[in-house]
């Protein structure tokens, strides 16, 4: 299999995340990992799995400072995004929408997850052009987990459970469809695959990656740093 399908695909990376949790100085997206900001990893690991163009969505007021982040990397734009992360994958499909058609296989990531290997996101792509509605990465639980309730708490088969990742895949039209029925209905959801179900379409489910953690802390910025370590001696 090569790093690309025959149909174009296209990236949405959002980026609009503040860091507070990291303790950082810039927006999450623009912190370092390795010398070069998670966003401009994300770009790559987009790149390196067949994506041609991406949308980035910055946070208010640092859209300037991210196109100068990004200065050298071809076929990317930058847009402000919005409150939530939903607000922001809405106003990026805005985007992709004044230049590709509904049929276009879209790839939504989280630029806190720089470094999913490509075949990840070749996985993704593919399980789209092969007539999924939807297609989400996915890895297995190994931790015991409890549901809380009123009355108490009980454990949860984990063998059942899986952690999803990005990016997250689907046709451009599809996407649009199922932000605006959220909208409309006043919904919230945690990610694009959840949005699409809304719609009663099915989402197919492609193996993850351990490597594509979300840096969410500074711990995580620490066991990614080592992944990029182990890399580099490879």
């Amino acid at each position: 299999m090569n790093n690309s399908t025959e149909e174009p695909v296209v990236a949405l990376v959002v980026a609009a995340g503040s860091g507070s949790r990291l303790g950082a100085s810039v927006p999450k997206a623009l912190v370092e990992l390795g010398g070069m900001s998670l966003v401009r990893r994300s770009i790559l690991a987009m790149r390196a799995g067949g994506v041609g163009h991406v949308v980035i969505t910055t946070p208010e007021g640092c859209l300037p400072t991210f196109e100068t982040a990004l200065a050298g990397l071809d076929d990317v734009v930058c847009t402000v995004g919005g409150a939530e992360r939903q607000d922001s994958v809405r106003l990026g499909l805005d985007v992709l929408w004044e230049r590709f058609g509904p049929e276009t296989i879209v790839l939504i990531h989280d630029a806190a997850r720089p470094l999913v290997p490509p075949q990840v996101v070749t996985a993704v792509a593919y399980a789209v052009a092969d007539g999924a509605d939807a297609a989400i990465p996915v890895i297995p639980v190994h931790d015991s987990i409890r549901q809380v309730g009123d009355d108490g708490s009980r454990i949860v088969d984990r063998d059942a459970l899986r952690a999803v990742q990005t990016p997250q895949g689907a046709r451009l039209g599809l996407l649009r469809d199922a932000h605006d029925h959220v909208v409309r209905r006043g919904l919230v959801i945690t990610d694009d695959a959840s949005a699409i179900e809304t719609l009663g379409r099915q989402v197919v489910l492609v193996p993850g990656h351990h490597d594509a953690l979300k840096i969410t802390e500074q711990l995580d910025l620490t066991l990614a740093q080592v992944i990029l370590d182990g890399r580099s001696r490879a």
